[in-house]
């Protein structure tokens, strides 16, 4: 990189301001958050790959954004896409981005710092033409000085970010391209806490008491000793709690790190349930002034897995119910959204969901916030490989010079989050039946325990023994059991499988004393709204892993009652009957909550998103999220599935899902065609009727009392929209989302099970359509257009706020129908 002046307006970058007022008893707001958004006005270029150089000029054409940005999710769905399908079908390539802005005379005697949450992949930074450095890890955060390179006061700064994700495949789903997530700007005195500074553990936790370990890390950039004070204060809402202070002295050009100690009387603790949070605020002060100050949000509980009784959290046994998340948004692409993971996390939430994991990166720092504050217990993963590699130009290619930086920057920046309860090292790691295996696996146990000995270790294993169960006894060979080297190297806390759901009842003769979880589980297939019409027969789709899939339906879809999974899994039930039954199973993540662009096994092209989700990419529940729902809520539950519109006289299989009720009877246009009541360990009851149009109607009792009653009805033709927002009034920040589903609906307000009509939307008001979806996994219109068509009846379309308030009317029009229009406040 030359040392070019590039053209592009300036930006007044907001200043950090520290001021003291006094509030006794109450936390302070006088001081604003030492860091600042550093999102907007960003100039963008992507390069063709066959007309540019990699380099950028004074005649490069530049596009201006604000961050998150992925740019892969803008592109075309190509067949012949470097990524494959498995990635989506979207292209990578190589982008630049570009900021100029100002810093304040004033802050030439201070440290300024960017950080960037992550930058998929292959990231380097320059600022005014000054090399920063290079990050291949597209997940983790990082952080530059910018401090000797600045210009100050009137003068403008350059920042410029090179984003190379051109080497494809690197990735076994959809990645993602660019500055994807935040990107902070932080101004501190030479005298600060470091980056990821505190350390905050609860050693002993009783109802009566709460010891808390501070551990702060504090940074002095003078070049002569500082003496200072450090006080912790730590407040519950706006309350303090309680408060330590120490005298420090910390060299010249030093790092030193306190060791604090406190206690918290009657501590309101942390659960899933009730996911209470405190607020530690650290300051610095020299000379009775406070030069600065950091705030820590943790949770005070205690927990455990115990090889017998699974997971006690604050003394009480929890079965985790859990599901595994990647990384995108669905029609958002890579680009990261608080409000968009929040929704993701209240509709799991609603369906029974209390644990997340990472699967297989570190996340973006929001959904950990999130999961602090709605109460999840997460398995926060660092590598989805090690040293070899699963596509040709994955992180293994840079493991060797990077692993050890990465994995100790997640431990420090994640490892004051109450929701965080294991760490895990890897998922199916090629290594796990080599001796590798076990070397790798002791080193990077041995470095996570130097960072933090309060959560246990795991790796999610595939599986982490091979044994020969007959399928009829279950009962195995012990003399031909095949331990994996990861597994067998003494490494892990708790052991993770990666399926093999019938090797679960023999865990504790295999791995005696050893704690167990399910770390990924199940991958059962289906397509929302689509049904075949034998309901009770089992598919294995493809056969078998490595062999190619042959069969399969029309228009690639999967039929959504709970009959169809991938060959290494089992459907939903099935693995879910194991895990409620015994108590020395901790408990499950299942593969996946939602669905996610790239890997749509069982299908190839022109499949470009996955099947695995219990709620669809729209965010739209597929209908087994009631299944889990009547197992895993306290809600009463009555499902009635599949839609009433077929060929008359056709045998159709009607399924309920239900709790809280012996029994359910079903009635056909007032008729009743039979009562069911789950037997053993069902899950659900079904009906085979023949088709005839009205109403279908389930009754649900309670020793003869009804409990509920649910009615599906024949639709009619599609003949009007309805637009409905998850909420229909929003901040004016330029971030906040509002999600509007679109239901296509016929004259009596039914809706039209099978209407796959193309929608077209326009927005009118200071905001701007920035998502559209209906879940199709063979859908190739774009995610960022203002058309989509419907699957199963529905559609969505994402508004975004814009910065002033304002009425955004949105207007939703297709052929033949009669449009509808929504207003969405912003404010």
């Amino acid at each position: 990189m030359n040392k070019r002046k590039y053209k592009s307006s300036p930006l007044l970058v907001l200043l950090i301001g520290m001021l003291l007022v006094g509030a006794c008893g109450k936390k302070s707001e006088a001081f604003s958050d030492r860091k600042v958004s550093f999102n907007s006005d960003w100039s963008f270029h992507l390069n063709d790959s066959f007309k540019d150089n990699d380099t950028i000029s004074t005649t490069t054409a530049w596009r201006s954004l604000d961050l998150p940005h992925d740019w892969s999710i803008e592109g075309k769905f190509d067949e012949k896409s470097p990524a494959g399908y498995g990635g989506g079908a979207l292209t990578g390539g190589l982008g630049w981005y570009k900021k100029t802005f100002k810093v304040a005379a004033q802050d030439s005697t201070k440290i300024t710092t960017i950080t960037f949450d992550g930058v998929y992949r292959n990231s380097q930074v320059w600022i005014n033409g000054h090399y920063l450095g290079k990050r291949p890890n597209g997940y983790i955060g990082f952080q530059y000085e910018l401090t000797p390179y600045l210009n100050y006061g009137d003068q403008n700064n350059e920042i410029i970010v090179k984003v190379d994700n051109s080497k494809q495949p690197n990735s076994r789903w959809y990645s993602g391209s660019g500055i994807f997530r935040n990107v902070w700007l932080e101004t501190t005195d030479k005298l600060h806490v470091a980056q990821w500074g505190t350390y905050i553990t609860t050693p002993k936790v009783t109802n009566e008491q709460a010891t808390v370990q501070l551990e702060t890390t504090v940074q002095n950039q003078n070049g002569t000793a500082q003496k200072a004070t450090l006080t912790t204060t730590i407040y519950k809402e706006d309350t303090k709690v309680t408060s330590v202070t120490q005298d420090i002295t910390i060299a010249a050009n030093g790092r030193q790190t306190i060791q604090q100690k406190t206690i918290i009387d009657a501590p309101i603790l942390w659960s899933v349930a009730t996911p209470e949070l405190y607020t530690a605020i650290t300051e610095v002060a020299v000379a009775d002034k406070i030069v600065d100050q950091y705030t820590t949000q943790f949770g005070v509980r205690s927990f455990k897995f115990d090889a017998n009784k699974g997971f006690i959290l604050n003394g009480k046994q929890v079965k985790i119910k859990g599901v595994c998340m990647h990384h995108d948004l669905g029609p958002l692409g890579a680009a990261i959204n608080t409000r968009a993971i929040e929704r993701q996390l209240e509709i799991l939430k609603n369906m029974g969901v209390n644990g997340i994991r990472t699967s297989h990166n570190p996340p973006a720092p929001e959904l950990l916030d999130l999961c602090d504050k709605m109460g999840f217990i997460v398995m926060d993963e660092a590598f989805d490989m090690w040293k070899k590699t699963k596509t040709p130009f994955d992180y293994g290619n840079d493991w060797d010079q990077w692993h050890k930086q990465d994995l100790i920057d997640q431990l420090l920046r994640d490892r004051n989050h109450a929701s965080i309860f294991m760490w895990s090292i890897g998922n199916e790691i090629p290594q796990q039946w080599d001796e590798s295996g076990a070397t790798i696996a002791k080193e990077l146990a041995a470095i996570t325990r130097q960072y933090d000995k309060t959560r246990p270790i795991t790796a999610a294993m595939n599986p982490p023994v091979n044994m020969n169960i007959d399928e009829v006894t279950l009962q195995f060979d012990k003399a031909k059991v095949q331990y994996n080297t990861i597994a067998a190297s003494g490494a892990l806390d708790i052991i993770g499988y990666n399926y093999a759901h019938q090797t679960y009842a023999f865990h504790q003769k295999n791995f005696p004393g050893i704690p167990f979880i399910a770390t990924e589980t199940t991958s059962a297939l289906a397509t929302r709204g689509y049904y075949d019409t034998v309901s009770d027969s089992l598919k294995k789709w493809p056969v078998r892993w490595d062999l190619k899939f042959t069969e399969g339906n029309p228009g690639n879809t999967v039929s959504s009652y709970d009959q169809v999974q991938a060959p290494w899994g089992s459907t939903h039930e099935a693995t879910w009957k194991i895990i409620k039954k015994h108590d020395f199973l901790s408990g499950m993540y299942i593969w996946t909550g939602f669905d996610y662009i790239g890997e749509p096994t069982p299908y190839e092209w022109p499949s470009i998103s996955s099947y695995f989700g219990i709620v669809d990419l729209a965010g739209f529940p597929k209908d087994v999220y009631y299944m889990y729902q009547s197992e895993w809520t306290d809600q009463t539950v009555l499902h009635l599935f599949p839609h009433w519109n077929w060929k008359v006289g056709q045998k159709v299989d009607v399924w309920a899902y239900y709790n809280k009720a012996d029994e359910v009877e079903l009635f056909l246009n007032g008729k009743s065609v039979g009562i069911r009541s789950k037997k053993t360990d069902d899950l659900h009851v079904m009906w085979r009727i023949s088709y005839l149009p009205g109403t279908l109607k389930a009754v649900s009792r309670k020793n003869g009392k009804v409990v509920l009653e649910k009615e599906i009805k024949t639709a009619g033709n599609p003949y009007q929209l309805q637009l409905e927002a998850d909420r229909s009034t929003i901040k004016a920040d330029k971030n906040d989302l509002s999600f509007v589903t679109v239901s296509i609906l016929d004259t009596k307000g039914t809706l039209a099970p099978n209407a796959k009509n193309e929608i077209h939307f326009s927005l009118k008001g200071n905001g701007k359509i920035v998502g559209v979806c209906s879940g199709d996994p063979v859908s190739h219109e774009s995610y960022k257009g203002t058309k989509h068509t419907a699957l199963a009846g529905k559609c969505l379309v994402i508004i975004q706020s814009g910065t002033t308030s304002d009425k955004l009317e949105l207007t939703a029009k297709a052929n033949g129908l009669k449009q509808a229009t929504i207003v969405i406040s912003t404010e």
